[in-house]
């Protein structure tokens, strides 16, 4: 097939059973039965699944498959994947090819070795995967991908699929509460969109296989800063380089043939950083869509003899990588409810919905802290281009004074005589989109979507948008139970909306979050600052956090609290490694290479005094006296880190010694980290045992 940039009409999608293939490849019938399926959430008859399951062999047959597997998304953050043939044995002792509608509906990997977080014992393997029907199947690597949730023998989600899909029905089941009552008879569903803008870094390949730190842990550990970073912007939507291009031409081509709607690319702020952005679908399909997206960044960099770094901070000095998560809600019939209408009734509707939004950041900002929380992401939030650890929702100032104006019922401008109030006759049209970004917001809405920009780059976006999705349905659904029993439905709508403002005003940040003035404004307006993965994680189970989940059957207090264990845990085994891969590299490389120039600096001042008594020889002596000292700390910072790694050992439980990572652990990886950067900079460059800032930053030339 020529994949060739005229044909993407014609190749996008080709390997995915959509919509149109299963149009085109089964019976009318049966192509009725799976689209009520998708639809209305019914479960699949077995003689339907079967026809559905061989029109799918064939078709993924001539597309070079032999195998199938259920791809589903573990507690790791990564995608798995069991390959089985299509083949079975025949009474003659030949093979034939099939593939029943069983196994397309369900399998069963060996799910001993996933993260369960107590819910079941390891010597207890048993899991079974569940065909999610309202994401495509794909052909990836010839083999048949069968998009599935993951639960385990006793039926508890293992997965963050499940999750994300029972957050979204509970959505749809209170959003339509809301719909109704403003007379949208011919909505049936609502349904979340999410657009994930990827950022990641690209460094050379025979550069990175020098660096240990980056091999085990995705980031650097020890280097001092380039001379030249970011300062100049000159790389931010600069030209791309042909090698990077060539990168991104493939990595479209290949998403695309996957239907995955990549859209936007361009250079990020930081040298070495790009982005990839794509249009907006359903929630549950951006997440398969992002994971794809990310499996092959990686794995397309590499035949281009580059590395595709997703880590949210592998540089110090530089920024970070994040994953802007842009989130609405849109009914079946094209509606996008964040969207700002044309008449004062849906501006009333737009009105509720934001308000909804506003109340459920508020009400559960711990929890949407908690959804993007990491070990990775505690080095990037804060910093350059990165919210601060401070949920707020930047609004901007023209619907802020809208709001303000409808809380103290007066006029919105000098213009406007008449007093706001949510009504049919005086709301007025709103203006659209009005206002600049506010790239340091946690939260903001930029027209008619909220853009998530606290989720690190790594992350599965299944996470933050199960926990808004679910905050939001709690909160629609509070409202509907206030406006279905009004009597006067008008008056009850300007009351709610009023009173919602007036007390969750405090989530609202327009201005700088960089600014510490904020840090301490916020700490006053009583909203949390939980800055570190350690700090955020125990959120999870707070009492009104657990009911919300167990509330809309999200997640059961079981699930819930084995997700605070893996989460813990998860923390607690990267810090380690981290911690264990600087022990290793400055053992080893670092100080005999530190050792190593010192004994070259006294060798070359005793050759020179040896032969002119008269010289100073200052240059080898300052610098050996500088490098002995540095060697010194080094030794001691090494020493220190060992000890506080040791000390771990003795705390009891996963908070205890996430905890202690915290405040011991990764103190004294920064401090050892500050003496090692020290001594990079007194080295000669060809002594130095690894490549450089410098060389990883601005390592692909051309």
């Amino acid at each position: 097939m020529d994949f060739s940039t005229k044909n993407v009409p014609e190749y996008f999608g080709k390997y995915v059973f959509d919509d149109t293939t299963m149009r085109a490849r089964l019976p009318k019938e049966t192509y009725k039965a799976i689209t009520r399926t998708v639809k209305d959430g019914r479960s699949l008859d077995i003689t339907i699944a079967n026809v559905v399951a061989n029109a799918m062999k064939d078709w993924a047959m001539e597309l070079g498959a032999t195998h199938f597997t259920h791809w589903f998304q573990p507690m790791t953050g990564i995608t798995a994947e069991k390959h089985d043939s299509f083949i079975s044995p025949d009474d003659t002792g030949r093979v034939i090819m099939e593939f029943s509608g069983k196994e397309l509906v369900q399998g069963e990997p060996d799910a001993s070795s996933f993260p369960s977080g107590g819910l079941r014992a390891t010597f207890e393997a048993r899991g079974y995967t569940a065909w999610d029907p309202t994401s495509y199947a794909f052909v990836k690597d010839g083999v048949l991908c069968i998009p599935t949730a993951f639960c385990s023998f006793g039926g508890d989600a293992l997965d963050k699929k499940t999750p994300l899909l029972r957050s979204m029905e509970a959505l749809n089941r209170q959003a339509m509460r809301v719909v109704k009552l403003f007379g949208n008879t011919d909505v049936t569903s609502v349904k979340t969109t999410v657009g994930p803008e990827q950022e990641y870094f690209l460094v050379d390949k025979s550069i990175y296989d020098k660096r240990p730190d980056l091999i085990f842990t995705g980031r650097t550990l020890f280097g001092s800063r380039a001379p030249k970073g970011q300062e100049l912007d000159d790389h931010y939507f600069g030209t791309i380089k042909p090698r990077v291009a060539a990168f991104m031409k493939e990595l479209d081509e290949e998403l695309w043939k996957l239907g995955v709607y990549a859209k936007t690319e361009h250079n990020e702020a930081a040298p070495a950083q790009h982005e990839l952005a794509p249009v907006f679908t359903t929630s549950n399909i951006a997440a398969d869509h992002n994971q794809l997206t990310m499996e092959l960044m990686q794995k397309i960099a590499r035949k281009h003899d580059m590395v595709c770094l997703l880590h949210e901070k592998p540089f110090a000095g530089v920024n970070g990588s994040g994953k802007h998560n842009n989130w609405s809600m849109t009914t079946n019939t094209g509606v996008n409810l964040l969207n700002p209408g044309e008449t004062p009734y849906e501006n009333a509707q737009f009105l509720l919905y934001l308000c909804a939004v506003i109340k459920a950041v508020d009400d559960y900002q711990d929890l949407i802290r908690v959804s993007a929380t990491s070990a990775g992401n505690d080095h990037r939030l804060g910093a350059a281009e990165a919210p601060p650890a401070v949920i707020s929702i930047f609004l901007g100032d023209e619907l802020t004074a809208i709001l303000s104006a409808l809380e103290k019922e007066t006029a919105y401008n000098a213009k406007e005589k008449t007093l706001m109030r949510v009504g049919v006759h005086v709301l007025p049209k709103f203006p659209k989109d009005t206002t600049d970004r506010n790239r340091t917001s946690p939260f903001a809405f930029t027209g008619n979507k909220f853009e998530f920009r606290m989720l690190g780059s790594s992350a599965s976006v299944s996470d933050c948008n199960t926990m808004i999705n679910t905050a939001v349905a709690e909160v629609l659904s509070q409202f509907a139970d206030e406006l279905e029993g009004a009597e006067n439905f008008e008056h009850a709508l300007h009351d709610l909306i009023v009173k919602t403002i007036r007390n969750h005003k405090r989530i609202i940040f327009n201005g700088n979050g960089y600014d510490d003035a904020w840090i301490r404004e916020a700490e006053k307006r009583g909203l949390y600052n939980l800055k570190t993965t350690p700090d955020a994680i125990p959120m999870l189970l707070q009492e009104k956090n657990i009911n919300l989940l167990c509330k809309h059957k999200v997640l059961s207090e079981r699930e819930i609290r084995a997700r605070y264990e893996i989460l813990l845990e998860a923390y607690v085994k990267e810090v380690h490694i981290e911690a264990l891969t600087m022990v290793d590299m400055v053992r080893k490389d670092i100080l005999p290479a530190v050792c190593g120039y010192g004994d070259k600096l006294a060798e070359t001042a005793l050759h020179k005094k040896a032969a002119l008594p008269t010289l100073k020889c200052t240059y080898e002596l300052k610098n050996l006296e500088n490098l002995s000292v540095c060697t010194d700390n080094i030794y001691e910072g090494l020493l220190a880190l060992e000890e506080a790694i040791e000390s771990v050992k003795h705390e009891d439980g996963n908070l205890a010694q996430a905890k202690a990572y915290e405040t011991r652990v990764i103190p004294a990886m920064k401090a050892l980290r500050a003496y090692v950067d020290s001594a990079e900079g007194m080295v000669a460059y060809k002594e130095w045992p690894y490549p450089t800032y410098g060389d990883l930053l601005f390592g692909i030339k051309n």
